[in-house]
């Protein structure tokens, strides 16, 4: 395990083992003195650190499948690759980072689905697909930016659902979803980009007429 130099860097450091503890533990302060006890870490830092919160444990768990996901697709790695395969390989890194620990996964989504925690939960969802967009080398900065994250969020979040219930090791079923819905947000973003065209460049049925009424002379 890197060094810590933060309590930061701590938790991140000891979230995939807390995730491993917290498929039998669930997102507890046992399941943190385990992976602290496991990486030879004072559990009474390691417990200082989360503060005893399970959405603490969740957040750096996430940081953690971001740097995974950093690592295994780095920004380089993507240039002159397609739209829909930068988004299949962003995701799919991430949920490869997740893979053997989908009751740990389970676990996080339901707690993240508390009333309590939704608001952090969509903000955490949200940086995510940002995350994901930004590698891919997106620099939308109108609405654009946000109805691009809006979506990949809502797919990446689909797509966890069908992950943590998928048995199959070689996951099929989540594989096979993710390219429909993948497809389904390139087409939304080819029929956004026709009707949010100039007027000038939008087909007019109007000027049509008029044009064979009239021909250009």
């Amino acid at each position: 395990m890197e060094e810590a130099t933060t309590l930061a860097d701590l938790r991140r450091n000891l979230a995939p083992a807390t995730a491993d503890a917290a498929a039998f533990d669930g997102w507890s302060a046992q399941a943190v003195e385990q992976a602290a006890r496991q990486h030879g870490v004072d559990p009474e830092l390691a417990a200082y650190a989360f503060g005893g919160k399970q959405m603490a444990m969740i957040e750096a768990w996430i940081e953690a499948i971001d740097a995974a996901m950093f690592a295994a697709v780095p920004a380089d790695s993507l240039a002159g690759v397609p739209v829909r395969e930068k988004i299949r390989r962003l995701v799919m890194a991430r949920l490869e980072a997740a893979s053997g620990r989908e009751e740990a996964l389970t676990r996080a989504l339901a707690i993240m689905a508390m009333p309590q925690n939704l608001a952090r939960a969509a903000q955490l969802g949200w940086y995510s697909a940002d995350l994901m967009w930004r590698v891919a080398g997106d620099t939308a900065t109108d609405y654009n930016h946000y109805t691009k994250r809006t979506t990949l969020g809502a797919l990446y979040a689909a797509t966890l659902q069908v992950f943590a219930r998928e048995k199959d090791p070689e996951k099929p079923e989540t594989r096979a979803f993710l390219e429909r819905r993948i497809e389904g947000i390139l087409r939304f973003e080819k029929v956004k980009a026709q009707l949010t065209r100039s007027p000038d460049e939008r087909f007019s049925l109007t000027r049509l007429l008029g044009r064979l009424r009239y021909p250009a002379r």
